[in-house]
């Protein structure tokens, strides 16, 4: 059985091994980075099977012009050695409960190639806005 919950400050270190295996960041800067966008809302939600830590996922409210309030996540993970059991499926009902009970209209993500199949799969559908950067 899996269970899902927001993690407390006093778990966030306990994330970072499984955050680890998406973001290449030191333990010391990951939860320097929490920590500073926690300010605006961010906030890390656990997948635990048993009293074990197994998905980990980072969302945040916003609101644009553009689409409104809305939930993005901003990264979510399940172990690689326990995807394909429901984590991140019940993961992003979790996210979805949270965004229908703020009375936001629409959850957003960046996926990565390998996952886009998972998010469709989970009625996730293309956006038309194109994500683009600039290094500076």
């Amino acid at each position: 059985m899996i269970t899902i919950r927001r993690l407390t400050p006093a778990e966030w270190p306990n994330a970072y091994p499984v955050i680890a295996q998406l973001r290449s960041l030191s333990q010391s800067e990951f939860l320097s980075r929490v920590k500073r966008q926690s300010y605006s809302g961010y906030e890390l939600v656990g997948a635990f099977k048993q009293d074990t830590l197994v998905g980990v996922m980072g969302m945040r409210p916003v609101h644009t012009l553009a689409r409104g309030s809305h939930l993005h996540i901003d990264d979510l993970v399940v172990d690689t050695t326990l995807r394909g059991n429901g984590a991140g499926r019940l993961l992003l009902e979790y996210a979805e409960a949270d965004a229908k009970a703020r009375d936001m209209s629409a959850i957003f993500l960046d996926a990565r190639q390998e996952a886009i199949l998972f998010y469709e799969a989970q009625n996730f559908t293309h956006h038309t806005a194109p994500s683009m950067r600039k290094l500076i």
